[in-house]
């Protein structure tokens, strides 16, 4: 019954940014009304975006949620993976091309699944900072040095930083009760 509880406060409180976005953005509107049509139609071309995109990450986190399984995931990814899962998760984060917001639901199905939490930090910020695509183009037209230059930093300091949050997140847990995993 309590972590019935626990689990409502939570959803209300997930839409309490929303609503600060909407008033801020109503508020915004009000004082500049003639961005209106800018921001309505930014707005449309988004949420246009996101609806032929969203039919197709459905089926990918679901093919996923079938093919891939825990043992995989925790032995790639998971707690013991060591640098292979630093690895794998630079990799996987570079491959795909797309807006980041396609990563999170693959993010959530690997934490779901066991991946060590600096493992997704590096995958999400891989997605976000290193595209192969990107690299080409970088070489292409910026030349190797800063392609290179740009990329061994970027790497290192993703590491860092999924190393850094980890350990944060363990610290700031410690005494708590993990409701996921039962302790």
């Amino acid at each position: 019954m309590k972590i019935e509880n626990k689990e409502r406060k939570m959803n209300v409180r997930d839409y309490i940014p929303l609503g600060a976005i909407i008033i801020v953005a109503v508020i915004m509107l009000l004082i500049f009304p003639d961005r209106i049509d800018a921001v309505t139609n930014t707005s449309r071309a988004y949420f246009t975006e996101m609806i032929m995109i969203l039919p197709a990450i459905l089926l990918i986190m679901g093919l996923f949620a079938i093919w891939v399984s825990k043992e995989i995931v925790i032995k790639y990814l998971g707690r013991t993976s060591g640098i292979k899962g630093i690895l794998l998760s630079i990799l996987l984060g570079a491959l795909p091309t797309g807006p980041l917001y396609v990563a999170f639901p693959m993010a959530r199905a690997l934490i779901k699944k066991g991946a060590r939490i600096s493992n997704i930090i590096i995958f999400l910020s891989a997605w976000a900072c290193i595209k192969i695509p990107q690299e080409i183009m970088e070489l292409q037209f910026l030349g190797v040095k800063f392609m290179a230059s740009r990329l061994i930093l970027t790497i290192i300091f993703v590491i860092i930083m999924g190393i850094s949050i980890e350990r944060i997140i363990e610290w700031s847990n410690k005494g708590k009760v993990n409701l996921k995993n039962g302790r």
